[in-house]
């Protein structure tokens, strides 16, 4: 074994070179550093063509333009034998088959003399695992290497220039490190070994003995809409993985209850739980549980039950009593022994108790999370109430003050008053002044009418109080109101904001955090704190319970304590965020953010592409922004084509969009024209208004126009104005966002639409039904449209359908019919994306199956059509228009150096003025559209290179059985 052993760091990289006697040193050089030669090639030789290397097996692997190619690899760190010798890895006693797990793993270093004139090959740095740094400075010396070295480290270069970096930790992530070879194997075996020595015993172990995994599945506290996918979730996960899975009925009562209200759940007991509102376990406040009788109780129900992990859905003071419940559970365990309820024998197998915690909760209050279970099907339904509120308000010219949930929390009330255009919100989290807030709600409301709105609409929290702490109340803000001489009325809300199905969004968000609550259970050990699973930058998250429970205490600490701007920067940033947008399209046209004159500017806007619901809502937000800043807004109507056919533009003033945030199509007009049609007309129209910034709103066409006006730069200086796209389509489908606005109320029809297509199919209880959903090349709508309507298979571009695949849903179909008991709700539908197929359409898709079925059940098609594009924008898309077109216009503002923030919109490092604006995670940001039309533009098919729902498929096919049935096949 050489004295300086590399171990681990990469599993292979090619070296490339094209002079003789670079290769020639780079070859002495990992050499001596301890690499074995595992193959030599060469098409030239010092003894002519006849002795280079002819053997078509020593080829494998050879690079087409390589004169000479030389493969290292590091000798694999483990035992020797008496003489010094490596001893082989099939004797050793770590061994377990040729797929178990090595002491280390080796390097392979290709280097490749080439034939090429040029080459272009970025200097890479090559980080190696080592035991003995002190023998590879002594190597490097004697080789007149510099290198620079620490205690852990060596860096040194090779003579290609790569940095070359031996460390003694086994990775970047591990604190330990080694001195020699043998203290490594001997660490490393042990781990090996012990890992082996446990899995032998679990199967030598009789399969009677071997415990399976039981779970409790439980809803708490104030029910949310989006506690049945969650339940639905949990179960179908829980059984998949291998666990039984135990529902508690009727919350913390059920535990203390036990007998009935703990009941064993199969796959088809939660059919149909996606669709339904509240939570079909049922929920109850349990003042048993809240003592530790109680909780004994709950313990010995749980034990003689077998379930030792439990789920549980709700709010802050059910996540609360849950971990509570953990931390006793050893005492409790011990109580039950000693009071000769249960023997030692008895609880030996329940010794720990795991918690895991879901958020349901629709004042969206807790920490560490961006979303709760519930909270915008609540806001989607205070947004449908107050528009039906503001039609008649409008009728009769009345104020409406309308009183909507969040006792702690300003959540609702702020984001129902972006949804629904409010004049004025009342919030704990930004309190008004102590008797100087009926002034300035009357003069806010007074100026609104004075510009033509002929309804006030104002939002009351449930917990709105002054910066005194003294409550607001709904009919505080009335009695203001009618001083000012408006006829006003008072709407409650109240438990109508709980009610109903689920939305799109809470049907997802349910469903992926159910299923990572089971894997969090499988996962656990008793020294991990109780998770709570959340939603952060768009990825399921696990944060610990007792942490995001004592951060969501401390808002309504620091709002007791009068510390607002506390208790706001304890909400996540896209709250202050939303609350500042708010005031700037509601509150600040009173002159008191207008810019200097010499800053106002000129600002176009035009669709572009298929209508979609949130255009007119994103036009709106960017006309009230712009008007509070002294800027003109300019409609370009009916696309690029009106522009350049007419050349008329219309400014927007307040009145004309004041209505548009619930008004769906498109209010200029849009089409799929773009500017290539007429480059001249369009820059002369620019300029002849005089614009300083372009907002395009659509789909992959506007994404299009804004690259072809960012090509036309050179030819047309016009161009150089800031330009940004705000994506607005059904299909999702642009580059450099995970959001298009539109694509939330698409799904929210769809699932109204399959719903009912569902209920029909079960009425018969053997109707299958093939709903065909748009999205073009795009498989987003297809795949989230199948994991929250609980499709049987979902059919999308990114994933081929072949003859196979439609066989194996065949089976499925078969297996889940065979399995029909006659219960209700036995319907089965498969969703197919539009363009999944140019062979398979969804009436061959039909037709096949329906041929398959020999009469066992029966086929329809449903095509949902232009529905999809949806009549009214849904509350989240209208949210997202109004983040969206604010920041627009300030990308545009800072460019053109009309103001300079603390939160610059534009980086540091000046990007180009032609941008798609998106969401990446939870951020906005703003993306140079030649950077991604030329690294994540799929032109051809019209779609983003980037498939960001990847994971919506897989548990859709888990959760429908798929994934079940190709395991057993």
């Amino acid at each position: 074994m050489p004295s300086a052993q590399p171990i681990k760091g990469i599993s292979f990289v090619s070296l490339v070179t094209n002079d003789s006697e670079v290769f020639e040193k780079l070859a002495y050089f990992y050499n001596e550093l301890g690499f074995r030669l595992i193959k030599n090639f060469s098409k030239v030789s010092n003894n002519g063509a006849a002795s280079a290397t002819n053997n078509p097996s020593l080829h494998l692997g050879i690079s087409n333009d390589s004169l000479r190619e030389i493969w290292l690899e590091s000798f694999p760190l483990q035992n020797l034998d008496s003489n010094g010798n490596t001893t082989p890895w099939q004797e050793l006693d770590v061994y377990d088959g040729d797929n178990c797990k090595k002491l280390s793993d080796s390097t392979t270093l290709k280097i490749r003399l080439s034939n090429l004139p040029k080459i272009s090959q970025a200097h890479k740095e090559l980080n190696f695992f080592s035991t003995n740094l002190k023998e590879i400075k002594e190597i490097l010396g004697s080789y007149g290497s510099k290198f620079e070295s620490d205690e852990t480290s060596i860096v040194s270069i090779d003579p290609l220039g790569n940095t070359v970096k031996f460390t003694n930790h086994k990775n970047p992530l591990v604190k330990e490190t080694f001195t020699s070879p043998e203290e490594y194997i001997d660490i490393t075996s042990k781990e090996i070994l012990s890992t082996l020595k446990a899995k032998r015993d679990k199967l030598e172990k009789p399969v009677e003995e071997q415990k399976k995994k039981k779970i409790g599945v439980m809803t708490s506290g104030g029910d949310a809409p989006g506690m049945n996918p969650a339940v639905r979730a949990v179960v179908r996960a829980g059984i998949y993985l291998g666990c039984d899975v135990f529902a508690v009925y009727e919350g913390y009562e059920g535990l203390v209850q036990g007998g009935d209200l703990l009941k064993k759940m199969e796959w088809g007991d939660v059919r149909s739980f996606l669709s339904l509102g509240g939570t079909n376990i049922g929920t109850a406040r349990c003042a048993a549980f809240r003592e530790r009788a109680g909780r004994l109780i709950g313990a010995y129900n749980m034990i003689i039950n077998g379930i030792d992990a439990l789920i549980v859905c709700g709010g802050d003071g059910s996540l609360t009593g849950a971990d509570l419940f953990r931390s006793e559970w050893p005492s409790l365990v011990e109580e039950l022994v000693s009071t000769g309820k249960l023997t030692a024998a008895e609880v030996e197998p329940y010794k720990n108790l795991t918690i895991v915690g879901l958020v349901g909760s629709i004042d969206n209050d807790m920490a560490s999370t961006d979303a709760t279970i519930g909270a915008y099907s609540s806001l989607e339904r205070i947004s449908e109430m107050v528009d039906y509120i503001d039609a008649t308000a409008t009728s009769h010219s009345r104020a409406f003050v309308v009183e909507v949930m969040g006792r702690h929390c300003g959540w609702l009330g702020l984001m129902s008053g972006i949804s629904t255009g409010a004049d004025y919100i009342f919030i704990p989290e930004r309190p008004p002044t102590a008797g100087k807030w009926q002034e300035e709600l009357k003069e806010i409301c007074r100026r609104h009418r004075e510009k033509g709105r002929r309804k006030t609409t104002v939002i009351v929290a449930e917990g709105a109080i002054d910066n005194e702490l003294n409550p607001i109340s709904a009919e505080e803000v009335k009695n203001v109101l009618v001083e000012l001489g408006l006829d006003t009325r008072i709407t409650t809300l109240g438990h109508v904001q709980r009610g109903g199905t689920a939305v799109a969004y809470d049907r997802m968000l349910a469903t992926l955090q159910g299923v990572d609550a089971v894997r969090a259970v499988l996962e656990s050990t008793p020294d991990i704190p109780s998770p709570m699973i959340g939603v952060l930058n768009n990825k399921i998250v696990r944060k610990p319970l007792v942490e995001a429970v004592r951060l969501t205490k401390s808002v309504a600490d620091a709002i007791e304590s009068k510390d607002f701007d506390g208790a706001m920067a304890l909400r996540d940033s896209s709250f202050e965020e939303a609350y500042k947008q708010f005031l700037s399209i509601s509150i600040n046209d009173d002159g008191s953010t207008l810019l200097a004159k010499d800053k106002q500017l000129n600002i176009g806007i035009v669709h572009v592409g298929a209508a979609s619901s949130a255009l007119n809502a994103a036009t709106r937000a960017a006309a009230l922004y712009s008007l509070s800043r002294g800027h003109k807004l300019f409609a370009i109507q009916n696309g690029f084509n009106g522009l350049i056919n007419d050349g008329t533009l219309r400014e927007l003033n307040w009145l004309d969009v004041e209505d548009w945030h619930n008004r769906g199509g498109s209010e200029i007009g849009t089409n799929r024209s773009l500017p290539s049609e007429n480059y001249g007309k369009v820059a002369y129209y620019l300029q002849k208004y005089n614009l300083q910034g372009l907002i395009i709103i659509g789909g992959f066409e506007a994404f299009t126009a804004l690259n072809e006006l960012n090509e036309e730069k050179p030819n047309y200086p016009v161009f150089e104005i800031p330009m940004v796209v705000i994506p607005a389509t059904v299909s999702n489908n642009v580059p450099g966002t995970e959001y298009s606005l539109g694509s939330d109320t698409c799904l929210n029809q769809l699932v109204k639409y399959c719903d009912a297509v569902k209920q029909s199919a079960s009425s018969s209880r053997r109707r299958v039904f093939v709903v065909e959903v748009q999205g073009g090349h795009s498989g987003y709508v297809a795949s989230y449209c199948g994991l929250i309507t609980g499709s049987l298979a979902t059919y999308t571009p990114e994933s081929k359908i072949a003859l196979r695949t439609i066989q194996e849903d065949i089976d499925l179909l078969f297996e889940a019919f065979a399995n029909d008991r006659g219960e209700d709700r036995n319907g089965k539908m498969v969703i197919r994306n539009e363009q999944a197929s140019s062979v398979y359409s969804t009436e061959l898709i039909a037709d096949i199956v329906k041929e398959n079925a020999k009469g066992r059940f029966e086929t329809r098609t449903a095509i949902p059509g232009h529905v999809q594009q949806g009549f009214t924008p849904s509350s989240v898309d209208r949210v997202n228009a109004v983040k969206f077109a604010v920041k627009s216009v300030q990308f545009i503002e800072e460019w053109n150096g009309s103001c300079a923030r603390e939160d610059d919109i534009i980086p540091k490092e000046r990007i180009s003025n032609a941008v798609v604006i998106g969401i990446q995670g939870a951020h906005v940001q703003f993306t140079e559209v030649k950077t991604l039309y030329e690294n994540d533009a799929n032109v051809k098919l019209r779609k983003g290179k980037t498939v960001h729902w990847k994971e919506m498929t897989e548990v859709a096919d888990m959760l429908s059985g798929r994934l079940s049935l190709r395991a057993k096949h």
